[in-house]
Parts: C-alpha cells; structure tokens; sequence
C-alpha cells in the first residue's frame, strides 16, 4: 500500500523528543491509539492526538476532509506578504531561464527561497483565477469560468473565502489592490481585509497577510505606445509559433520593459519589509496570475498559458516549514492555483473550510501530490470557446470541445497587441510557416503534447502510437476530475443560466444536481460529438429531437464535426435552425446549412433572432463572426 508522510505540528523547540507516528487509513478507527496495526480513520483525529515533532502516515483512500488546526499564539504565525503580478508566464522570469527579460529582485527571492518549476493555473485568464483563489474551489465547480461573469454563489462558497478565514483567524488582512472575483451576491468592500494601511510600520501585535498585485506586466503594456522601447528589438528570442516580423519584435521589446518595471516593485516591497524590521518574520510568496502575455499564451491552455512562476521565502525562524532542505532550492512538485487558498490558511494556522477543493502543498499539514493539474478554458470576453486540460509533469492532454474555432478567433483586446495585428496579416497574406499559421486555424478536437521536448506544444502527438498508454491514462483523468469537481461547462453558458434561474437556484447548486444536470450523460454526449465518426449520425438525430436541450447541442456540435457526412441530415438541421427552442442549437445549425452553401437560410435564421432577441450574445457574436471569415 503506498503510503504518504507528513510532518505535523514540528517546532523547534521539540527537535530532540521522540517523535510518535500516527497512522490514518480509511478502515481505521478514531477510537484507536493510530497504530500502523490499529489506524485512525482521520486526518483531523491524527492532528488533535499529535504533539511537536510528531509524524502522521496518510494511507490511500483517506478522503478530503475539514481541518481544524489548533489555535496559535500570534507570535508563531507568520506574517504572510502575497506579490501577484500580472500575466507573465516564467518566459518572462530571469531565474526561469527567460531569454529577454531581466528580474534581479525576483530572483534575489529565488536565491533567497524555493522556486517551484511547475506551477500552473486552472483558467488561464484573470477573472476565474482570482474567483477560484477567493472561493478555494474550481471556478467551473461554480459556474464561473466565463471571464467577467460574475455568477451568484451561495452563502456557504462566499460566505467562507480566504479573506474571512484568515480574519477569523486574527491576522490583519489587505486585499485591496485588485479584486475581479467574478461573482455576484457579496460587496467587494467586505473582501477588502480590515488593513487600511498596509505600508509603514505595521502593528506588531498581530500577524498581517497582505496580497499586492501589480499590473506593470498586464497585457496592456504590450499596446503600441509613442514612447520609445528600452529593450532592443533585433536581440528579442521569440516563441516557434511567432513570425519574425519587426511588428513582433516591438511588442516583445515593449514588454520586455514592463517586465523590468514590474521587477522594481518587487524590490519596493523587499526594501520595505527589511525598513520595517520585518524580512525575517514575513512569507514572501510571488507568482502571476496566469500566464502570457503575447498572442497564443493568456487565456489558452497551453504552457505559454497556464505555467505560472512561483517562488517562496521562508525565513530561517520558520524553517519548519521549508519544502526542501535550503533557500535557492527548486521545487518540483506539482502545484495547482486551486491548491493556494487552502495552503495560505494552512500556513496561518487557519480554519480551512470542508468545501475547498485544492491540496495544501507546503508546511506542516502538507498533503500528497496530485499526479495531475487540471485546467479548463471559457469565454474569453466577447468569444465563445470551450476546452479542457490535464497535465502532469511531463506531458498535456488538451481537448478542444468547439474544434470549429480557431483559437486566433478576434478578440478585441488581444488584437489591439501590434504582434497580433502583423502575425495575422502575414496570415492573410499566406506567408506564414504551417507552424505559425495553426493559430487562425480550426483545431483537432483532441491535443497532446510532451512538454518537456516541446514546451511551446507546436507538435501534437495524439495520433503517435508509443503514446496510446500515456494518451488513455490522461483521458480517464480528465473525466474523473469533470467529475469531481461538478465541471458546469457541458451546457453552454446562457443555456445553464437559464434553468438555473427557472429553478430559482445558482449555478453551484444545479451542476450538483443530477436531475437538472446530468453530468455523465452530456460528458457522453460530447465524447460522441467530438468523435466525427459518420456511424454515428443516426445517434445524432435521435438526440435532435431529445427534451434536454443539452443533448440537443451536442447532437449539433457531431453533425457540425461530421461537416460533409452530415449533409444527407440537411432536413433535420434546417428543422432545428429554423424552429429549436434554444438559440445556441439554432445558430450552430444555420452555420452547418452556411457551409453547405445555404447562405439565404443563414441570414433568415440571423434575421429571426435579432427580431426575437438575442438570448446567447457570445453564441451569436462568435457565428456571425466566424461565418464572416
């Protein structure tokens, strides 16, 4: 049986005592001494029985569980200051091996901490990422991942956010700097901490946590300007997937440069901790929100996408709790955004509520490693999209459930990057390389990449043999964690917003309702869909016809992917374009009838809806859009 160690309740002070070990296993008992012969059955039984220096070994099958950690003076909890800077991926990190980019001040925490080499975001875009660091949950768990969404949550997810269990806790919190947490039922003013002043000399009473978050790097600062660029162009190492172009090389340049003024804000606040008297009594954790920021990196899933940096001071006083055995380590192991909210309060010593998805990663209630991460993609602003993604350590399964569009479909901010604007009119102009050009390209429904041989994921192996095992091994993830964490996405967003709102219940309560949201069934449904095997166009029509609107659209989405073989069903889709109840059936339908070279009944379709109104504004922006092409 494979076991897991994990270090409980270790202080200095009781380095030379006998440490106990306690066992836990899901057959055990809490009645028991937590012998190996005569286990506990919980992890929280372990904690209560546990004294300094004392080991617990977690058995497989112990299941996630609320932990109540013992309270703590003030003195043995750190302060804790998180910097988050925004859309840079380690591309962008000097002590990451960054081509371009200069970070002295980053990487005097590297030096000085544990710099993690596989950190990845779960959404890829900020919105999601802040309302899943908020909430501790998945954001699809929630329905949430759309970017600015803002969907209600119940009282027990917003209620119980990082910001209120470390106020419980005692700390002095700021969280004022960026909020976006994308949801709705909850004044933004009571998650902004109870630390008016967060600069200066801090009150010493009581530990502060403290998140900043620093827009030096965000996508913005890549937008042409009449300044002059201090980074010289002609010296910029560009990604594969980028034409080399002088457009290109400006925006490199340009945000070469942000990235040198993010740098010096991370230096401010090292400058200041060590003013103030307290660099050697504060967790000092950096990371982005995601990763980016040139064209094909933020919102998508790709390694450009989602890697994140992540590095972590631990000062000496607090060496208990160091992931290896000294500052300037690397750290490998595979960490989660979805696993942060859980471990800063882990470390605070702080009540982590039962709800919270993630694993604590670091300190003294480390829990095992995942073997995999788990990401996902929404609408990004005005564009549809809907894709998957599991990873471990080596290599990223990525399937693509609205293959039909690019992911270079125009997104007005991204097109305002100049690199976005040059690489597609050398698109136009049919001079990119086959490479270059996949991006304005419909994709394959299903990706995989070896990560380590290619990091930019420009060569996908999916139908490559010696990679079958490793391919199927992913996919079973993928599903289980759809699963586990109650992935909202299967019906189509303003499609889920209405029957949640006919059943006067939020997105987090119907995707766990199996009545209302049967998961399995449109999991199927969509595996189906994405097949494009003609044998199953019978199937198809059959589902046309269903009640659930859900099975409905996935019947459309397989005889979209069909393309010519659905052509003899021409009666059937002009049957569900014309007089489907759900408009995301009915535009998906006219576009089918579009390629086939029914234009007029396109335009009679988009004419109908515009009359009628829109129901599905990014459904309908995305297929006018995309028809225009």
């Amino acid at each position: 049986m494979k076991k897991h160690s994990t270090l409980l309740a270790s202080l200095i002070l009781a380095c030379t005592l006998q440490a106990t070990e306690y066992h836990v296993s899901e057959s055990g008992s809490d009645k028991t001494g937590g012998s190996q012969a005569q286990p506990l059955r919980t992890i929280s039984k372990a904690a209560d029985m546990a004294q300094a220096g004392d080991v617990t070994t977690n058995h497989q099958g112990v299941s996630r569980e609320r932990i109540n950690l013992p309270p703590r003076e003030a003195a043995s909890q750190p302060n804790i200051l998180w910097l988050v800077s925004e859309d840079n991926s380690p591309f962008w990190v000097s002590c990451y091996g960054s081509p371009n980019a200069k970070t002295p001040y980053i990487d005097q925490l590297a030096a000085e901490g544990f710099r993690y080499t596989h950190c990845y975001d779960n959404s890829a875009v900020c919105a999601p990422t802040r309302n899943t660091w908020l909430t501790g949950l998945h954001c699809i768990s929630t329905g949430n991942q759309p970017m600015r969404s803002g969907y209600a949550l119940p009282a027990e997810v917003y209620n119980q956010t990082y910001i209120d269990q470390l106020l419980a806790a005692g700390y002095n919190v700021s969280a004022k700097y960026k909020q976006d947490y994308n949801f709705s039922g909850r004044d933004g003013e009571t998650l902004r901490g109870n630390l008016s002043k967060d600069w200066g000399q801090l009150p010493s009473d009581q530990p502060f946590f403290i998140v900043r978050n620093y827009a030096e790097s965000h996508e913005s600062r890549a937008f042409p300007k009449e300044t002059r660029v201090r980074a010289d162009p002609a010296a910029m190492v560009l990604h594969p997937y980028h034409p080399d172009l002088p457009g290109i090389r400006q925006s490199y340049a340009r945000y070469t440069d942000s990235i040198a003024s993010l740098d010096k804000r991370i230096g401010e606040n090292i400058d200041w901790l060590k003013k103030t008297g307290r660099y050697e009594d504060t967790i000092i954790i950096y990371c982005s929100d995601h990763g980016g920021v040139l064209p094909r990196s933020k919102r998508f899933l790709y390694n450009s996408g989602t890697h994140c940096p992540l590095i972590i001071r631990i000062p000496e006083k607090f060496k208990h709790l160091w992931p290896a055995e000294k500052p300037g380590s690397t750290v490998d192991r595979l960490v989660s955004f979805v696993d942060m909210p859980k471990t800063w309060l882990s470390l605070a010593g702080a009540e982590i509520p039962s709800t919270y998805q993630g694993t604590i990663f670091l300190g003294e209630h480390t829990e095992p490693e995942p073997k995999h991460h788990f990401a996902y993609r929404g609408r990004a602003d005005e564009c549809l999209d809907m894709a998957r993604a599991i990873r471990d350590k080596s290599h990223t399964y990525i399937k693509n459930y609205y293959p039909y569009i690019p992911n270079g479909q125009k997104l007005n901010y991204l097109w305002r990057i100049q690199a976005t604007q040059v690489w597609e009119q050398h698109f136009l102009e049919g001079k990119t390389t086959p490479i270059q050009s996949q991006f304005f390209l419909p994709r394959p429904p299903y990706q995989f990449f070896d990560d380590v041989a290619d990091y930019d994921n420009i060569q996908n192996l999916i139908d490559r043999p010696e990679h079958q095992e490793k391919i199927t091994s992913l996919q079973q993830a993928l599903r289980q964690q759809q699963l586990e964490f109650y992935d909202s996405g299967l019906l189509p967003e303003d499609m889920r917003n209405r029957r949640a709102a006919e059943h006067q219940i939020t997105l987090y309560e119907l995707v766990r309702n199996p009545r209302l949201y049967p998961l399995e069934a449109y999991l199927d449904a969509a595996d189906l869909a994405l097949s494009r095997v003609p044998e199953n166009l019978p199937t198809f029509l059959k589902n046309l016809s269903d009640p659930d609107e859900g099975l409905r659209w996935w019947a459309i989405n397989g005889l979209k992917n069909l393309g010519p073989y659905a052509k003899s069903a021409q009666k059937e889709i002009l049957q569900a374009a014309e007089h489907d109840s759900a408009q995301e059936v009915r535009l998906l339908a006219a576009w089918i009838l579009y390629d086939f070279g029914e234009t007029a009944v396109f335009e009679n379709v988009i004419a109908d809806i515009q009359k009628v109104g829109i129901q599905s504004v990014s459904h309908y922006e995305t297929t006018v859009k995309q028809v225009a092409r």
